[in-house]
């Protein structure tokens, strides 16, 4: 407990799903947290009472996103962990690509974490390191059918994070990606909801379609990404930079139920 006590972290992407479950997590481990999003994230009382506060962010509008990153300065007077967890999907084949559809994609979950980065990193940088990680997906490995604009936006999120950590390492910069593979958030009940229309199925059947190909039978908690989160974000991972950490569940294959 109180692993990172003392820091100050910027969620971002924090509205609902993993980003929502980071901020409830790293809240109760010590940290004084910063919660933003589209639409402006929800803070029971109990957040609140850890000291929680939120922010409205577009991750597209690069104004907004510098306005957060000195907003956090102005109250906290630092950012020790930054949370990259803004993300969007839409089913897609390369054949296919619908020019919005793959602009979409990569303003929000490539280029919105690359503006969060270029905003926040200066200051880390300054003041003596930090550590940021960003929510990528198995599918930037793995992509299977239907998931070209967004393997590719994720993929992306992989390199450029690696990037970053050759880059900052000797300044005390640590960032990693993580690759969570299903996980049951709106989003993934979303991704059913279309799995099953394009089969002819119920939403129930898709999901077991999709559950069958996990090695340990069922999607993933928010909760549990949150844990690994932390993990990247406290002094416990001191020695791990540039990595990119699948957690799925033994599934490998994120959309592989569309061809069950």
């Amino acid at each position: 407990m109180n692993s990172l006590a003392g820091k100050v972290a910027l969620v971002v992407g924090a509205a609902t799903g993993i980003g929502a479950a980071v901020v409830r997590r790293f809240a109760s481990e010590g940290a004084v947290v910063v919660a933003s999003g589209i639409p402006l994230p929800t803070l029971d009382e109990g957040l609140r009472r850890l000291g929680v506060t939120a922010l409205t962010c577009d991750v597209t509008q690069d104004e907004q996103v510098r306005a957060v990153v000195v907003a956090t300065l102005e109250r906290h007077g630092r950012i020790d962990v930054l949370v990259n967890a803004a993300g969007v999907i839409a089913q897609d084949d390369a054949a296919g690509i619908d020019d919005g559809i793959w602009s979409r994609q990569h303003e929000i979950n490539l280029a919105g974490t690359m503006r969060t980065m270029r905003a926040v990193l200066p200051h880390m940088l300054s003041h003596g390191g930090g550590a940021v990680v960003n929510i990528a997906s198995v599918a930037a490995f793995n992509a299977g059918a239907g998931s070209a604009s967004y393997a590719a936006s994720k993929a992306g999120v992989v390199a450029l994070s690696r990037s970053a950590a050759q880059a900052y390492g000797t300044r005390g910069v640590r960032v990693n990606a993580l690759c969570p593979g299903w996980v049951d958030t709106p989003m993934a009940a979303r991704e059913m909801q279309e799995l099953a229309e394009e089969l002819g199925i119920t939403d129930s059947e898709a999901r077991e379609r999709t559950v069958a190909r996990i090695a340990l039978g069922r999607m993933a908690r928010s909760e549990e990404m949150a844990a690994v989160c932390l993990f990247l974000a406290s002094e416990e991972a001191s020695f791990i930079t540039g990595a990119a950490l699948v957690a799925d569940g033994g599934a490998r294959m994120p959309a592989a139920a569309r061809g069950v």
